[in-house]
């Protein structure tokens, strides 16, 4: 049971539900952990902003998705983990992928790379060292594409903290989180 409010379309306000519309009509549906976030109107906004500037980029829909996976699996977001598997098979990845991002790797070599350089950052709080920057970039990734794995490692940790907070129940098929042996 979550522990922070989940709004609902029933309890919504205006704004909330203009929100709630907004979302439904692109994505079919209003994720649970959206509606934690609609407790603040000014919050789900400023993370749908940051989400749509985001997807914009040049980075591929399988690469977003492949960070996300290996962050939601480093940081215990069963939540995350749980959506980001759909999202990612509706993006083209397979169990074999997934298994590998959530490991911190990929069976693409380019992709490998951008997932450890992302599990670096939050492993490092941002810290990360001279040589694991050459080898994002080695790997054929510009300063541009590397800011933006930055803005994905920010947002997925945002979205990693509001789904272990609030313990949002998990409306996606769940995906148990794998523990070290």
């Amino acid at each position: 049971m979550a522990r922070i409010n989940v709004v609902t379309h029933e309890t919504a306000n205006a704004e909330q539900k203009a929100l709630f519309d907004a979302i439904q009509s692109q994505l079919g549906i209003v994720p649970n952990f959206l509606k934690v976030f609609a407790n603040s109107p000014e919050a789900l906004k400023a993370f749908l902003g940051l989400h749509g500037i985001a997807n914009g980029g040049s980075l591929d829909p399988q690469t977003r998705e492949r960070i996300a996976l290996a962050l939601a699996q480093q940081n215990a977001c069963e939540y995350c983990l749980s959506a980001h598997t759909a999202i990612g098979h509706k993006a083209g990845l397979n169990g074999a992928e997934i298994e590998a991002n959530r490991a911190g790797t990929s069976q693409d070599a380019k992709a490998a790379s951008a997932v450890k350089f992302a599990r670096a950052l939050v492993a490092n709080t941002g810290d990360i060292t001279n040589a694991e920057l050459a080898d994002v970039r080695s790997a054929g990734y510009s300063d541009a594409e590397i800011v933006e794995i930055i803005t994905h490692v920010g947002m997925n940790i945002l979205t990693n903290i509001i789904g272990k907070a609030s313990r949002v129940d998990i409306d996606f098929p769940k995906v148990e989180l794998k523990h070290a042996a």
